[in-house]
């Protein structure tokens, strides 16, 4: 088969943060619901670039900027974004920061706060480092989930966008791989003159 017509593969970094899952108290379930979303999602071949650390600013940025040097388009964490002192992952992912995407922390907030009044306690933000876009994601397998695919009616139609469905044209924008998507799990959006024809 033509490699042409096969999807661009992609690099992607994906990292929970926790203390207790970290040091081995309780087992980690960040990692395997990034990694189980991201392979149904996307179309491209997908190499990832796990990575389990506690709850340390310092840990935390030099493991993203890692993550970006290493070449990843998109590196997705999880944990570490409320309110409790130890929670430090939005500060540690704006330090690395060349731009910040509060569209994304924005739209988070609005899918959570369809379940929970809590949700405006949390503080994801996504940001771009060089061409690479980092977003903090909830810590919840299933928050992870409706975050990134939005909510749907019972029909199966889209009641409210997931933050996946900007993340291909995102990626498009600041130099990265052509993400393509699996439309059953979250149609990816481009305006017409990014979308390449049809393979």
């Amino acid at each position: 088969m033509n490699d042409a017509l096969q999807p661009e593969p992609v690099r992607i970094g994906i990292v929970s943060i926790s203390d207790r899952a970290s040091t081995g108290v309780y087992e980690d379930k960040g990692l395997p619901a990034l990694q189980d979303w991201l392979t149904r999602a996307l179309k491209n071949p997908i190499s990832f670039e796990p990575r389990l650390i506690p709850d340390e600013v310092d840990r935390i940025s030099a493991t993203l900027i890692e993550l970006v040097d290493a070449g990843c388009s998109l590196v997705l964490t999880t944990g570490g974004t409320g309110p409790a002192l130890r929670d430090v992952t939005p500060e540690a992912t704006l330090a690395v920061a060349h731009k910040e995407m509060p569209g994304f922390g924005e739209q988070m907030r609005q899918i959570s706060l369809t379940f929970v009044p809590t949700a405006i306690l949390s503080r994801q933000v996504a940001v771009v480092r060089d061409r690479s876009l980092i977003i903090n994601l909830p810590g919840q397998p299933k928050a992870i989930a409706e975050t990134l695919e939005g909510l749907k009616n019972a029909d199966g139609t889209q009641k409210v966008n997931g933050i996946f469905a900007a993340v291909p044209y995102c990626i498009d924008l600041i130099g990265g791989p052509y993400l393509e998507t699996n439309d059953d799990v979250c149609k990816g959006f481009r305006p017409k003159s990014a979308v390449r024809p049809a393979r």
